[in-house]
């Protein structure tokens, strides 16, 4: 599948768009001169030690402290508190670790007092953002991620990631890593390094190796930012480009220079695959791409996934809540089972984008339609695995209850977005979001448009909601006028008040 990634930039930040088959499938958001961001290292001192968790609370110069359970201490944080203490001390005179002596590896299930006490200095990695009334979640088992590799200090593990199922690449890949890396430094492999030179992978890391001495000079130095990750553009560039990639889109002469810089560095041969986009007459490069469209009409509460069929996703505290409703519409000669097994399919693929764009984490409960036959809902299973096997957050997908629920787990590293200025129902008096009439409209206008272009009909009917004729008559010009003047086309809207309000159906003469 070809993917294209659309930055548009605003006054304070950035926003970039991850477009696949010319679908909305991720969107990021920076704004510039935030202090801290995931993947950032700090400076943090205990603030207080909190037993009945086993974690600590952690200042590291954000408004709130920051969470550090035991289990995100790493099994070297007695060394690194060593080789900092030593630092500061003047007894550690390199960045390098060949020569520095690794105290024990701390027990798995041990206590956090036993580590940390009030008052330590330890330095840090923001792992979560803040979320709700949380503040950043962090950890102290440090890394520098590069394009092919990551850098582990204090560690001598060597590990490939477990999408490269070759085992004689997966062998080759830790040879060389096991014959280039620094001794006191661990090693894990990344995806996109399949296939790639001993130079490619050794420059990476000799990179990192520059971060990381950076890194040491301001820990030297007892700075409060240890290390800053690049801007979000070119973490997701770093990341994601690979060669399913079409191009990558930007709006700003100044930034595209950036970028074009940075490509050359970590993919010289996609250097090419860079554009500078010129917006046109005051529009945004989101407007005149379509991405703001698909922005407004996807992260409502109510989502059309066509044919009449639309998803319900509900938010709590402590979970998220998906319903699938299938409308009333069935293709002929098809049972319930095959309509019902069609409908999840073409829900689950939605639901899998939709994870992605708001970036919903935590527990996702799925309320399927249910279907009888065994087989139907393993296959259900085996779509939604295919379906999110390219989501790069950390997911657990478990099979469908007896009730027709399927359960996932995702890890949620930003506070999921939502639609922030959610349209007032007038039929419900306010006590939920608007139907999907404006999204049903959109779906038929190119529905109209594909059965013009493949049958080419003299005259065209279509059957909808009452409130969907309303909708679509309405104003002048209306809907249906434009439609007639822009296909040369007789268009005639009735309506059917058996029809639920996303279902239609089209005759043609």
């Amino acid at each position: 599948m070809r993917k294209e990634l659309v930055i548009q930039t605003r006054d304070g930040g950035v926003d970039i768009a991850l477009i696949r088959e010319g679908k909305l499938l991720e969107m990021h958001h920076e704004d510039y001169g935030g202090e801290f961001q995931v993947g950032d290292i700090c400076l943090g001192k205990v603030r207080k030690v909190a037993p009945q968790m086993n974690a600590v609370f952690v200042d590291f110069g954000a408004e709130k402290p920051g969470f550090l359970h035991y289990h995100d201490l790493g099994p070297d944080i007695k060394s690194l508190k060593s080789f900092s203490e030593g630092l500061w001390s003047k007894k550690v005179h390199t960045h390098l670790l060949s020569s520095f002596k690794f105290l024990p590896a701390i027990n798995k299930d041990g206590k956090m007092v036993d580590v940390l006490e009030a008052g330590d200095r330890v330095p840090v990695q923001i792992v979560k953002e803040p979320i709700s009334t949380k503040g950043h979640r962090l950890t102290s088992q440090l890394s520098l991620p590069g394009r092919f590799v990551i850098l582990l200090p204090f560690s001598d593990a060597v590990s490939v990631s477990k999408k490269i199922e070759d085992r004689e690449e997966r062998t080759r890949l830790k040879d060389i890593i096991k014959s280039i890396k620094p001794k006191g430094f661990g090693v894990i492999v990344r995806t996109v390094a399949e296939g790639k030179s001993v130079t490619d992978i050794d420059q990476d890391l000799k990179g990192l190796m520059a971060k990381w001495k950076e890194t040491y000079t301001n820990l030297k130095d007892k700075k409060k930012k240890l290390y800053r990750e690049p801007q979000k553009a070119e973490l997701v560039l770093r990341d994601m480009l690979n060669d399913s990639f079409e191009s990558v889109v930007v709006d700003n002469a100044a930034l595209f220079k950036e970028l074009q810089s940075f490509i050359k560095d970590i993919a010289p041969d996609k250097h090419n695959l860079l554009k500078l986009h010129e917006t046109s007459g005051g529009n945004t490069i989101f407007g005149d791409l379509g991405i703001a469209k698909q922005t407004q009409n996807l992260l409502g509460k109510i989502v059309n996934i066509g044919g009449g069929a639309y998803l319900v996703i509900e938010h709590t505290e402590a979970m998220h809540v998906i319903d699938v409703n299938s409308g009333s519409k069935r293709q002929k000669n098809d049972s319930q089972e095959e309509s019902a097994l069609r409908t999840n399919l073409a829900a689950a693929e939605e639901i899998s984008r939709q994870l992605r764009l708001r970036d919903m984490g935590g527990l996702i409960i799925i309320d399927f339609i249910d279907m009888r036959s065994v087989e139907n809902r393993r296959t259900l299973q085996n779509a939604m695995i295919n379906f999110m096997a390219d989501d790069r957050a950390k997911h657990t997908i478990l099979p469908l209850s007896k009730f027709g629920l399927m359960q996932i787990t995702r890890q949620r590293v930003r506070p999921e977005k939502q639609d922030d200025e959610p349209n007032v129902c007038p039929l419900c008096k306010g006590t939920g979001n608007a139907p999907p009439t404006i999204h049903v409209a959109e779906e038929i206008e190119l529905r109209l448009k594909e059965l013009i272009s493949s049958k080419k009909p003299k005259r065209v009917h279509l059957s909808v909601h009452p409130y969907l004729e309303a909708f679509l008559k309405k104003g002048f010009p209306s809907k249906r006028m434009k439609w007639i003047l822009e296909y040369k086309k007789k268009v005639k809207i009735s309506s059917n008040e058996k029809f639920d309000i996303t279902h239609f159906e089209f005759d043609i003469d």
